[in-house]
């Protein structure tokens, strides 16, 4: 079924993005955020944008078709962007496509969940369960869990850096300016039990504008860049989670559907870029009526606060005394 991107058309957004050359990484998906702000920057003028995917062949084509079909010039971006390889070989295909200029507008969204586990916990014991039986059981969760998060850390972090690196280098190289937009969560800051590998993946994105910053030195007027920490979006990753409170009630009354975090992706495109440097953009959902939400960005800051630690008590590293 071809996605029907009407619904991505919104009031007064329509020329947002006219002359922008969009990277959008993670978007070949369907129902996913990616391809909400793929169909949203086509539906706002975009001059063209890159599809990017790694094995959802089928979604990330048909993505492609629709947005052309729609007006739009896309291209697919096939890639694994934790091999570095794999980004450099982008890198010409993308400008060439681009009409011989890097992106201006490069959205780091790329990233997975993972099964869930409780760091630091074993499996719970089972009833009758003999010794040996118990330590393979830990050992093959132990290696489970701690592998699904790594493919999770990476695919947030070295990702998110490799393309950092390689498109802020050629926006320098051509003389051009770069809006970098990374894709985090809220639970980056306040996070929920189970999915201790998803949680340091999207904390570690939080550094990445002004770690570029820094390296960017005199030319970091050419090169912007911001956090988007979101809450709970209905896609595939999280459809299991629409019907708990639990989960998603933290931060909103009830989920958001990729429509309306496509417009609220829009509206922060509408502010300029250099006013958002460097920020890390909190979406917040209200309720409204008849069970519509409100959404609104606010800024969000991580300070650091240092305090003496002071002396030690009196009676401190006088531990069990181990007798002979």
């Amino acid at each position: 079924m071809t996605p029907d991107l009407r619904p991505f058309a919104f009031e007064g957004l329509q020329k947002l993005l006219r002359g922008r050359r969009v990277l959008i990484t993670g978007a070949g998906k369907h129902g996913g955020l990616g391809q909400a702000m793929a169909f949203a920057a086509t539906m706002a003028g975009a001059e063209s944008i890159g599809v990017h995917f790694r094995s959802s062949y089928a979604d990330g084509l048909e993505t492609v078709e629709a947005i052309n079909a729609a007006g739009g010039n896309a291209f697919p971006v096939q890639a694994d962007v934790t091999s570095t390889s794999d980004i450099w070989a982008t890198r010409s295909h993308v400008i060439k496509r681009m009409g011989g200029k890097p992106p201006n507008l490069l959205i780091c969204n790329s990233g997975l969940s993972e099964r869930g586990y409780l760091l630091g916990r074993a499996p719970r014991e089972q009833s009758g369960e003999r010794p040996a039986m118990r330590r393979a059981r830990a050992r093959q969760a132990f290696i489970s869990d701690l592998s699904d998060s790594a493919r999770v850390v990476n695919t947030k972090v070295d990702g998110f850096l490799y393309l950092t690196h390689l498109w802020a280098g050629e926006a320098l190289h051509f003389g051009e300016d770069l809006q970098i937009l990374y894709i985090s969560s809220r639970q980056a800051v306040d996070p929920g039990a189970g999915v201790p590998g998803y949680v340091l993946a999207n904390f570690g994105v939080l550094a990445l504008p002004k770690i570029l910053r820094a390296n960017l030195g005199k030319n970091a007027h050419q090169v912007s860049s911001s956090c988007l920490a979101l809450p709970f979006v209905r896609t595939s990753m999280t459809q299991a989670y629409a019907d708990n409170p639990k989960v998603f009630g933290r931060w909103q009354p009830r989920m958001l559907e990729p429509t309306e975090f496509a417009r609220a992706f829009l509206e922060v495109l509408r502010h300029p870029r250099e006013s958002i440097d460097g920020q890390l953009l909190q979406l917040e959902v209200t309720a409204g009526e008849a069970d519509t939400v409100q959404t609104a960005w606010s800024r969000a800051e991580l300070k650091l606060q240092a305090q003496p630690l002071g002396p030690p008590p009196a009676d401190a590293g006088h531990g069990a005394v181990i007798q002979a």
